[in-house]
């Protein structure tokens, strides 16, 4: 193989990528908005510990397999960290084997969807529908009946075991 038939089959790769992330984003993008749950920096520092702030409030990642959440496997509700939205259901979660919690299908009416650039790539952004929270990011490689992977922070999540009342 030639240098330049390496190099032509890197980028027909990186279009391939580039299409299916796109069409991840498109499905459910939405346009940005005033979110019901809006506080100023000052306060999200005070109600959340610095690694969520981070991730919540700066689209930042968390290392993989750093999570408990990772395995979590009761059934139960994984909410946004920042205000307590229920966002997952237990019953979606798949060990997609990327180091992130990974949920095929999110709750109704409990996330929203960003396209980002950042990292040479375009992908769709995930956050919470009601503080507009940074969760994580969906893909299209996700297992049946979605075909998405919600790789999602589990800094960025709360855990509720069913049975127990939220106390926000």
């Amino acid at each position: 193989m030639t240098r330049a038939t390496s190099i032509l089959g890197l980028a027909a790769m990186a279009t391939a990528a580039l299409a299916t992330s796109r069409r991840a984003a498109a499905a459910t993008e939405t346009a940005p908005h005033a979110f019901e749950v809006a506080l100023s920096d000052d306060a999200w520092r005070k109600r959340l510990t610095p690694e969520q702030f981070t991730i919540l409030r700066r689209a930042g990642t968390e290392s993989p397999e750093s999570s408990p959440l990772l395995r979590e496997h009761r059934p139960g509700t994984f909410a946004c960290a920042g205000c307590a939205l229920p966002t997952f259901d237990s019953s979606t979660k798949f060990e997609s084997g990327t180091g992130w919690p990974s949920f095929y299908r999110a709750l109704p009416n409990a996330i929203e969807t960003t396209t980002d650039t950042s990292l040479f790539e375009t992908r769709a952004e995930v956050h919470c529908r009601r503080c507009g929270g940074h969760l994580g990011h969906v893909f299209d490689d996700g297992p049946k009946p979605t075909g998405l992977r919600y790789c999602m922070n589990g800094a960025a999540l709360a855990f509720r075991p069913r049975g127990t009342r939220s106390t926000t």
